[in-house]
């Protein structure tokens, strides 16, 4: 006899797997053995579980490892062993991943290039300006364009531009009668499987002849229109507009109806948030008057206007600085004079203080003040001021005239992802220049812009990252003119939600998770997943695994602990947070695996009594219990009970007929029999009804025989009965009878009536009748209250005297604060208040002969908040509070704004003060518009915030009225 026979053995040994970097790889093999045996997988002498890229699946006697997304690291031998209780055996796999390198330059030299990238162009003002580059990539790569990192379709009409394709890879964007906003840096952004590509060109837009001096006799607003905006000498101000249509509107500024160009003073630029922005630095007297912003497009034109007033100091210069021009390489001299001899005053180029050296002289005798820069430079040219110790300023714009006729500015701000233009303009038309950034020379690449048009100069830095922050420097000749460029780096976020959630329950005891990354993932990539479980009719979601890149993963019966239905739901996750939850379509049916701790025993039982049968087993499993092979329900004489690992069958009042049956219970992977025996008497009794045999105040006890010769005698409490005053017994033919002619309480006791093989008890109990409960309302025994409101429960009993005894969740209730038990004639109360959250679940109030049930559910919900609390408008830069109050002082809430939760940053306080719960902004902007939310488990409240800038005006086909900050 082979005693080795069902010893684990391999009928198919794994085969050597080649596959290439980057796809998933399969190692199989065939195991049989009985018992069925364990299988795991070794590599490097560690055990490999089936988490992140690694997957374990069984499909009969076939056993696979499943790895996703290999790369060359994962090349090497892996060793599959297989175990029971007779025996063991393994094997080895080898696994080769192939072509990294060369996959690589596959995708290398698929991936779109430009062969020919968009030339950066001039064109006059209506006329049409075309753009035109030439790509390759396998397959053929899909083309965007985008203005200022826009795209076309959000500021130009369909009508405006045209974006086509010719034979040979030839992309063309033509756009049609420009206008001054059509001005600036176009990106071409080509993309296919293999990765992306872009490349940017300039466009400048000329003015006709004489445009400048458009508009110059626009009327002025209706003088009720025109806002007053005061400034205190020496300080800045800032006019804003926010515009929007298509096409995109042309935005002048003017002075008293004078058309304002950007200069040393002057800045007009559209700033991130959508504003159309005039800042005017360093306010002297003569910037006082009227300021006129005209927003026109093809539908038509609007205006706005506000007055500026400079206040003077309260401290004057005895005499101011003037404005200087000096030519480059001179000597420029700024002097003043100030109230007394003892007034200190410091210097500054704009935003810096100046400190004497080589480069700046500063002198003082009595109350002159003076300012010597030698050999001024094009970097010089800029805002001077002279400031008081107690505020007072005294300002001068110096000039340099040379070679650099527009300089670069000090500094650019950007963020990461936009560009970042830089414009000089020189003398003389082919003037021989130069860009350098920290130091080295710049060349034209796709992503860097170098462009002359005549005098003009422009370098664009495309689609700029934090690396591309530095020192950009012009030269021409001697002369040089530099800028700080800043890049930003974007904000990071929570990965999105993962999509297109599937599962899969085919397979017997698992489901199959699988999902995609989010759309934006290259943009915010997530690090990982986490996936949790629900118990269908539970509230509560716990983790059950985490996964790093694999977009699958199987859920095995093993993993949950008792049988259930379960739901699964996913997020993403980086180090940044985690996105919202996504729940799989529907549920599957999981069973952990169980064996048998306690087997079911046979059972020996008196026919009439009671049969039972346990079994423990070592996992909470859902079972089913057969008699005779027929399966048994839960009813008035089957009693079937399930708690955790325990599992019970009682049958009631066993029959001669059950004598020999089989007792079987099956769960998943589980079967195991025992037989009920019913021990029958020489005499037997007629089972006795429930009520016959406890009796109550009743004289007669009655029972019967089997054989109606037998000869019984009758007990109480063990001693035998004989015929006495107030006892009668009779007999007629099978029935037995003992009469008390008249019951008191000291007949109270256990009556037996006893034949040879058997005997039959009664229990006497003489007292009043027993304690029942009236019936009580559905409506009144399920109660739904709001927490902070209180709630009572009524019921009434038979007898006014009775006592009686509440429980909550089987737990005797005691007297204490907030609970009130009340007793009035025959209604029994209790009364709760407030309630709280804990105070939901099931009451039972109970007698000594009855009880009646109750169910409670606490709702936490919002106090009501007017409409106009709910909605809130303020400016931009003002502080903002949303308020609300929960029934429950201790309820956990969550804010959301658009939908996504708002989580712990810069500028958003959340606070919990009592049942107040506040969401506070210190400084709103407009990303803080939008709708807002506060949620409980079960109610939520809602808000809409508006939050309004400086100046504003907004129109979609034609303007509209605007107003002015």
């Amino acid at each position: 006899m082979d005693v080795f026979g069902g010893a684990p053995r391999f009928l198919a040994y794994p085969r050597p797997v080649v596959v290439q970097s980057g796809t998933d790889a399969v190692l199989k093999c065939q195991i049989g053995g009985d018992p069925r045996p364990a299988v795991i997988w070794e590599r490097n002498n560690e055990k490999i579980h089936p988490e992140g890229r690694y997957r374990l699946f069984e499909d009969g006697n076939v056993y696979n490892l499943i790895i996703t997304s290999v790369t060359v690291e994962d090349s090497g031998q892996y060793i599959c062993k297989a175990k029971n209780c007779i025996g063991e055996t393994y094997a080895a796999a080898t696994l080769k991943v192939q072509g990294e390198a060369q996959e690589m330059e596959f995708r290398e030299e698929n991936k779109p290039r430009f062969l020919i990238k968009p030339l950066s162009t001039r064109v006059g003002r209506g006329e049409d300006a075309v753009f035109s580059c030439k790509l390759w990539g396998n397959p053929r790569p899909e083309v965007m364009w985008e203005k200022d990192g826009k795209k076309l379709n959000e500021i130009f009409e369909s009508a405006h531009f045209a974006i086509s394709y010719q034979d040979g890879g030839w992309f063309q964007l033509k756009i049609f009668k420009t206008r001054a906003p059509d001005g600036g840096v176009y990106t071409c952004k080509a993309r296919n499987e293999f990765g992306e590509s872009l490349a940017g060109a300039v466009l400048l837009v000329d003015a006709r002849p004489g445009h400048e001096d458009e508009g110059n006799h626009d009327p002025l607003p209706n003088s009720a229109k025109v806002k007053m905006f005061a400034v205190t000498e020496g300080k800045h101000a800032k006019f804003r507009c926010y515009v929007t249509g298509k096409p995109k509107p042309e935005i002048l500024w003017r002075k008293d109806g004078r058309l304002i160009l950007s200069g040393r003073r002057y800045l007009l630029y559209e700033d991130r948030e959508g504003y159309f922005t005039l800042k005017v630095l360093y306010c002297k007297q003569q910037d006082n008057g009227v300021y006129v912003c005209s927003a026109s497009n093809t539908a038509g034109q609007t205006l706005s206007a506000v007055h500026l007033i400079v206040k003077e100091p309260p401290v004057r210069f005895k005499q101011p600085l003037n404005d200087l021009q000096v030519w480059e390489r001179d000597l420029a001299v700024l002097e003043c004079e100030v109230p007394e001899d003892s007034v200190l005053i410091t210097w500054y180029l704009e935003d810096r203080r100046l400190q004497p050296g080589a480069k700046y002289g500063m002198e003082e005798w009595g109350t002159k003040r003076r300012l010597t820069i030698r050999d001024i430079g094009v970097d010089d040219d800029g805002i001077y001021l002279c400031e008081m110790a107690d505020g007072g300023r005294s300002i001068a714009e110096v000039a340099v005239k040379g070679t650099i006729v527009r300089k670069l500015p000090r500094k650019v701000d950007v963020l990461e992802g936009e560009n970042a233009a830089f414009c000089v303009e020189v003398e003389e038309e082919e003037m021989d220049i130069h860009w350098y950034k920290d130091g080295t020379e710049l060349r034209e690449t796709h992503q860097t812009i170098l462009k002359s048009f005549g005098r003009t100069h422009i370098l664009v830095f495309v689609n700029t990252t934090p690396q591309d922050s530095g020192l950009v420097m012009f030269y021409v000749g001697r002369s040089k003119t530099s800028s700080q460029l800043r890049v930003k780096a974007a904000r990071h976020c929570p990965p999105s939600c993962p999509i297109g959630v599937q599962i899969n329950t085919e397979r017997a005891n698992a489901a199959l998770l699988s999902w995609f990354p989010a759309q934006d993932s290259r943009k915010n990539p997530p690090s990982g997943y986490i996936i949790e479980r629900q118990e269908v009719g539970s509230q509560e979601w716990l983790q059950c695994l985490t996964t790093d890149s694999a977009t699958s993963v199987e859920i095995l019966g093993d993993s949950v602990p008792c049988e259930a239905d379960y739901r699964f739901r996913i997020c993403s996750v980086n180090k940044y947070g985690r996105s919202g939850n996504v729940e799989f379509p529907r549920a599957a049916h999981l069973v952990p695996v169980a064996r048998i701790q306690a087997p079911l025993q046979d059972a020996l039982v008196p026919e009439g009594q009671d049969a039972c049968f346990t079994i423990e087993l070592s996992a909470s499993v859902i079972g089913t219990w057969f008699l005779n092979g027929n399966q048994l329900q839960d009813d008035e004489r089957f009693s079937i009970r399930r708690s955790r690992t325990h599992q019970s069958l009682r049958i009631r009042g066993v029959r001669d007929t059950d004598n020999g049956a089989e007792i079987t219970f099956i769960a998943y992977g589980i079967r195991d029999s025992a037989a009920l025996y019913i021990q029958a008497p020489l005499v037997k009794f007629t089972p006795l009804s429930e009520m016959d045999r406890n009796k109550f105040v009743e004289v007669a006890l009655q029972c019967e025989l089997s054989d109606p010769l037998a000869q019984v005698s009758w007990y109480k409490d063990g001693v035998k009965l004989l015929p006495q005053n107030g006892l009668d017994f009779k007999s007629k033919g099978t029935e037995r009878q003992m009469i008390v002619q008249t019951a008191e309480f000291y007949h109270s006791g256990l009556y037996s009536c006893k034949t040879r093989g058997d005997a039959v008890h009664f229990n006497v109990d003489v007292k009043a009748a027993p304690v029942r409960f009236s019936a009580v309302p559905e409506a009144e025994k399920n109660k739904c209250i709001e927490a902070g409101g209180h709630f009572e429960l009524h019921c009434k009993v038979s007898d006014p005297t009775a006592q009686v005894s509440w429980f909550h969740n089987n737990t005797q209730l005691q007297l204490e604060t907030g609970l009130d038990i009340q007793s009035e004639g025959d209604v029994r109360t209790l009364v709760v208040n407030p309630a709280e959250p804990s105070h939901s679940g099931l009451y039972r109030c109970e007698s000594s002969d009855d009880s009646v049930q109750f169910t409670v559910d606490i709702k936490v919900t919002f106090s009501s908040v007017p409409e106009a609390q709910r909605t809130t408008c303020i400016e931009s830069g003002r502080p903002f509070k949303l308020q609300c109050e929960v029934s429950d002082p201790d309820a956990q809430v969550w804010w959301y704004k658009d939908g996504n939760k708002v989580l712990p940053q810069d500028g958003i306080v959340t606070m919990y003060e009592e049942a107040m719960r506040t969401l506070s902004v210190q400084s709103a902007e407009l990303c803080h518009s939008g709708t807002y939310s506060c949620q409980t488990n079960n109610d939520a409240i809602s808000f809409h915030v508006e939050i309004k800038g400086d100046l504003m005006f907004s129109f979609m086909k034609t303007p509209h009225e605007m107003c002015v900050n």
